[in-house]
């Protein structure tokens, strides 16, 4: 069995070292059983997806009269901010630096020393990625509903809707397990949460289909670029083993997004037919798979679970990076965790307490040291990222079980077409039936519609997007 010590990231402010010895029943208006029945919560719901829908637009059983407009991603940060007012976070993260280290790629280094505070290192296996949930260890019904920022469900019509105190069905066995969005008591970015699916079910850490695509929706839903959703497996520094993905805005592109990638030809038409293209970042210190496109949301969303599940019953560790609201998505297995457990990371490495997660292989890198951010350079960044990937072997053979995953065979003796991703994001976005549009980036700073949320919470208003 392979482990390793690092120090815990805390997700909720319920994650302390001494609750395991609690009792649950708590009464405290937390989200397991004992008190999320009988509980309302905000509920937004997101508009179903037309392509290919042929069903009728069904009517709102909540409509009442003329709703105010308000972005999905407006009202998120609104409510988030709101939590930051009501001090439920460990620290100020909009008082963390952050600058782009000079060079080719443009990573990011930030400076957050509160995120490893006052806790202390605690032992992790990192050889089995799908491990069974404990219901004695932290998860995310113990956290307290004052830290939900609203519960994420899809509608039944064809318009988004927020309500702003909604009963919940839930039964005491768990039937009708909402969907919440939390926030990470322990930031790395503005406006950084988790997304919970089926909180009541207590799903370990592993990817589906149906959470899958509700990942991507809820970055479609968000309608912004700089609105990234990650995922963190087990063994590639995954938390807590309760089902959840993490999304924040952070306004500067992420340098895997401006990576050249090469486009891999399959013999078979399925993916084709469907509108995904399946590529391989190029000149990255970190290999991965790039997917795009698809004539649905559901189409790309099919690949990217079928590959993410063939990999994890593999027991190969990744991370995944939804990006470009959704249109984009990163598959990136990686090795680092082992390399730490074998002692083969070097020790400059390990001194800095970096976990190399989703974050930092997209090229956003969380320090924890005033000399690491001080000295942080275009070529620490890349060893680092460089001892996450893995050799040129094994991705071949995880490129392998990807292939299998979607039933496909590469064609042979034939030259990849090196392409730029925005010249695959043009072709994707010239297809009729693909996702939904870009909106432009905003260029200015981010003004977030506050007081319409505030003005519908004293008058109990539905918000009809």
């Amino acid at each position: 069995m392979l482990t390793i010590k690092r120090v815990a990231t805390v997700l909720s402010n319920y994650q302390d070292d001494g609750y395991e010895i609690q009792e649950v029943g708590c009464g405290r208006n937390c989200l397991g059983n004992c008190c999320l029945p009988a509980s309302t919560l905000p509920l937004y719901t997101f508009k179903k997806n037309q392509e290919n829908s042929g069903e009728p637009d069904e009517i709102s059983p909540f409509k009442e009269e003329q709703p105010h407009q308000l972005s999905f991603l407006n009202l998120l940060l609104g409510e988030w901010e709101e939590r930051m007012r009501q001090g439920l976070f460990r620290y100020d993260v909009t008082n963390c630096v952050t600058k782009i280290i000079p060079g080719k790629y443009g990573f990011i280094a930030q400076l957050n020393e509160g995120r490893h505070l006052k806790k202390r290192p605690t032992e992790f296996r990192v050889d089995q990625v799908l491990q069974p949930f404990d219901d004695s260890k932290f998860n995310f019904t113990k956290v307290g509903q004052e830290e939900v920022l609203f519960r994420f469900e899809q509608s039944n019509n064809y318009k988004s809707h927020y309500f702003l105190a909604t009963a919940l069905a839930v039964t005491a066995d768990g039937n009708n397990s909402p969907n919440v969005v939390a926030i990470n008591v322990s930031p790395i970015e503005y406006g950084h949460v988790l997304l919970i699916p089926h909180v009541v079910h207590c799903l370990p850490q592993r990817i589906d289909h149906s959470s899958f695509l509700l990942a991507i929706n809820f970055a479609k839903e968000a309608a912004n670029p700089f609105f990234r959703v990650g995922y963190n497996i087990l063994g590639a520094f995954a938390t807590i083993n309760h089902l959840y993905f993490q999304a924040y805005f952070l306004e500067v592109p992420f340098p895997i997004e401006e990576a050249p990638i090469q486009r891999i030809l399959f013999t078979k038409k399925r993916v084709q037919d469907r509108g995904v293209i399946i590529s391989k970042l190029l000149d990255y210190p970190v290999k991965g798979f790039v997917f795009e496109g698809g004539n649905s949301v559901q189409d790309l969303s099919h690949f990217v679970a079928s590959a993410c599940i063939c990999l994890q019953n593999t027991n190969i560790p990744f991370n995944v990076l939804i990006s470009d609201s959704g249109k984009r998505i990163f598959l990136l297995p990686q090795c680092y965790a082992e390399r730490q457990a074998l002692g083969e990371v070097r020790q400059e490495l390990l001194e800095s307490q970096v976990n190399p997660a989703v974050w930092e292989i997209g090229g956003h890198i969380v320090l924890k040291r005033h000399k690491d951010y001080d000295n942080s350079t275009e070529e620490s960044a890349w060893r680092l990222l460089a001892e996450v990937s893995l050799s040129e072997e094994r991705f071949q053979e995880v490129k392998a079980y990807v292939r299998e995953a979607a039933g496909l065979q590469e064609k042979p003796n034939m030259k990849e077409n090196k392409v730029n991703l925005n010249q695959v994001k043009h072709e994707a976005n010239q297809k009729e039936d693909s996702l939904c549009k870009q909106p432009a980036a905003a260029k200015k700073g981010y003004k977030f519609l506050l007081s319409v949320v505030q003005a519908c919470i004293l008058q109990r208003k539905c918000l009809c997007l």
